[in-house]
């Protein structure tokens, strides 16, 4: 997998647009579940990708370092020859000497190819830093939209779970409808009120015997007291 095709994935599906995605869905909650498993595989993928990037990298870093130490390396073996020389033609010894100065034009060399290959990686490495530094904000914002899809699903289940315990709760209350009257709550309420009437029947039938006796009673009196005049008139 290339640089540029990592770099694509990345920042496509760090910039996918969930919401829009859940409009198009059938079924939100399946649509979050297959989402996640592919975030999640996308982005241990990526990261791999990603950490071979980087190793690439610190590579390039390690060789340009050595590149640098190396320059300055042959530099001071240049300087110390070249020293050398010059101490040497002071004594007298030129055959010596020139070949002290022999070794630091070798040692010049070197620190002038080593200088060079040093130079020449710079560019391509500070290109694979940017690089890298993209795809790190790319992975980090894919885990953060990983973060936001369990966190909708977690939510999405929660208000389904909600709305069908409101469903079945509202279908109990239906079925206990007080105002319902082939209700078992309104057919005891009929039978109470039966029971009620029914008392209030024999109530008022006792009622009605008391009344007729103490009528009798009235009756019996008032037919002694004409029977004690009709007496008095006969004496």
């Amino acid at each position: 997998m290339t640089k540029q095709t990592i770099l694509g994935r990345v920042t496509q599906l760090a910039k996918a647009n969930i919401n829009a995605l859940l409009d198009q869905a059938e079924d939100p909650q399946k649509m979050l579940d297959q989402l996640i498993r592919d975030y999640s595989n996308n982005i241990t993928e990526a990261e791999e990708a990603v950490a071979a990037t980087i190793g690439n990298l610190r590579l390039m870093e390690q060789d340009h370092q050595e590149d640098t130490a190396a320059a300055k390396e042959w530099g001071e073996k240049a300087l110390a020859a070249s020293r050398k020389g010059d101490e040497l033609r002071a004594a007298g010894q030129t055959a010596e000497a020139d070949r002290f100065d022999n070794l630091a034009k070798v040692a010049l060399g070197r620190q002038l190819q080593s200088e060079k290959e040093a130079k020449t990686a710079e560019p391509t490495i500070a290109a694979q830093t940017e690089v890298v530094e993209k795809l790190k904000n790319g992975l980090d914002q894919m885990k953060a939209k990983l973060g936001e899809l369990r966190a909708k699903r977690d939510e999405l289940v929660a208000r389904a779970t909600s709305a069908q315990a409101q469903n079945r709760m509202m279908d109990a209350v239906k079925n206990i409808d007080v105002l319902d009257p082939t209700s078992e709550l309104s057919r005891f309420e009929d039978k109470v009120r039966r029971e009620e009437a029914r008392a209030m029947g024999k109530q008022e039938l006792a009622a009605s015997s008391l009344d007729a006796q103490f009528e009798q009673l009235d009756t019996l009196g008032d037919s002694a007291e004409i029977e004690a005049r009709l007496a008095a008139l006969k004496r």
